[in-house]
């Protein structure tokens, strides 16, 4: 529980969030707030507009859940009064959009204010995607238009598209940029149907706006009429020489639309978001967990990165879960406490889906040596290792008896367990290892 009332955790929140947005940015969307009432067990705040309580739930819901008492939903417990005196409001409240015709000159996008280029953590996997964003932002409609960035689930696509935004808008005030996902372009195409006002957004997508932010492309598949008219759109705003970036969790050519569509998309630049390997991972969680004024040590960093590797969300997830359980419980942050608190974010591996031979395919690719080299007799320092490599992770991975794993690799169950102990010692002081044992499991998690 909380000691604070929850007067004191808003003024402690407004205090963090001061260290995460620009001072135009807090002027704009947090100065304006009043409380008006405060209990142990409830915040009402007076905000001048809708659009001002939905800009700090939809940004700022999770870092509320750190400094204000919660509702049995898990929500922060808050609540809302528009300062006109329309009904009151809570944080659950979900005011649906108007989509209507928008005149050029009073077009607003929504973009998250934490993501931008400056705290973008790049490494191998991203650093190619950052500079061509960089490129595009620097010279919208000149150089890799469109651009489409493609990859998994929370690898920092969306984070990339609200740089460039962000970037653009700060830079060149009179810049048309509009910024979508396609959930949110598909639903405003069907209101305007309904509303047979479709001619005013065709003519704002193809003659009002500079720049189009689109995110989540792999929502129109299927959708034929939506396709179309999108192809449309992005044609007209190519013609004229506006720049077009894309996400996607797959590229071009692996999506269910039209060849139109796909035409125009690998008519550009196509660049992939890859997996941040492990240093890039822990540098994220190390930058998520300052953001927050929460230190995680070094090594425990490690030993998270390790455990998650394919998701950004999941780490900064793991950062806000570990954070909101050591204020409220007062505890310091241990190796034990992250086990025991993000054991269903680790990616484990189902130990009946792993095989020998598939550890041993894994072990001899990331270590450089051959499947035969470590399955035989040699002693060479390299080989021996990635020998017990192998044994260790055949113990921890695979449903058989030590008996059964001895002969696996033509030796006794002992030697499994004193392979096991020499590798298990030897990862406590070794970055390095750790690091190889790290890239065997996350490739036998993607086999």
């Amino acid at each position: 529980m909380l000691t604070c009332n929850t007067r004191d955790g808003w003024v402690q929140f407004l205090q963090y969030i001061k260290t995460k947005c620009s001072a135009i940015a807090f002027g704009n969307w947090f100065e304006p707030i009043r409380v008006l009432n405060a209990t142990e067990q409830e915040l009402v705040l007076e905000v001048p507009n809708i659009f001002v309580q939905e800009y700090v739930i939809s940004n700022y819901q999770k870092d509320l859940c750190s400094f204000l008492p919660l509702k049995a939903n898990g929500e922060p417990a808050i609540s809302f009064v528009i300062a006109s005196g329309q009904k009151k409001l809570t944080a659950s409240t979900r005011p649906q959009p108007v989509v209507g015709p928008v005149e050029s000159k009073n077009i607003e996008i929504k973009l998250n204010p934490n993501y931008r280029f400056e705290n973008f953590i790049e490494g191998p996997a991203n650093q190619f995607v950052k500079s061509v964003a960089l490129g595009v932002a620097a010279r919208p409609g000149q150089t890799y238009n469109p651009l489409v960035i493609y990859g998994g689930v929370g690898l920092g696509k969306t984070h990339i598209l609200h740089s460039i935004g962000h970037y653009l808008r700060e830079r060149n005030k009179k810049l048309r940029i509009q910024y979508t996902t396609t959930e949110a372009f598909i639903n405003e195409l069907v209101s305007h149907l309904r509303d047979k006002s479709v001619k005013e957004m065709k003519t704002r997508y193809r003659e009002e706006i500079d720049v189009l932010l689109v995110d989540d492309i792999q929502f129109l598949q299927d959708r034929p009429n939506f396709q179309e008219e999108f192809a449309c759109m992005f044609e007209a705003l190519g013609l004229r020489g506006g720049q077009v970036v894309i996400t996607s969790d797959k590229p071009p050519s692996h999506l269910k639309l039209s060849e139109r569509t796909i035409g125009k998309m690998e008519g550009g630049l196509v660049v992939n978001m890859g997996i941040p390997d492990l240093e890039t991972r822990v540098a994220i969680l190390q930058h998520k967990a300052e953001q927050k004024g929460f230190v995680i040590p070094h090594k425990i960093a490690f030993y998270i990165a390790e455990n998650i590797h394919s998701n950004i969300r999941q780490l900064e997830g793991a950062v806000n879960k570990l954070c909101a359980y050591c204020k409220l419980l007062n505890t310091p942050i241990t190796e034990e406490l992250v086990s025991k608190t993000l054991r269903e974010m680790f990616n484990l591996i189902p130990r009946e889906k792993v095989t020998i031979e598939q550890i041993l395919k894994q072990v001899a690719l990331v270590f450089k040596v051959r499947i035969s080299d470590i399955k035989g007799t040699m002693r060479q320092k390299e080989i021996a290792l990635a020998r017990q490599v192998a044994m260790y992770l055949s113990k921890e991975l695979v449903d058989e008896s030590l008996a059964m794993l001895g002969m696996s690799f033509g030796k006794t169950h002992s030697t499994i367990l004193h392979a096991h102990k020499t590798v298990t010692d030897k990862m406590s002081n070794d970055e390095n290892l750790r690091r190889h044992i790290a890239m065997v499991r996350r490739n036998l998690v993607e086999l």
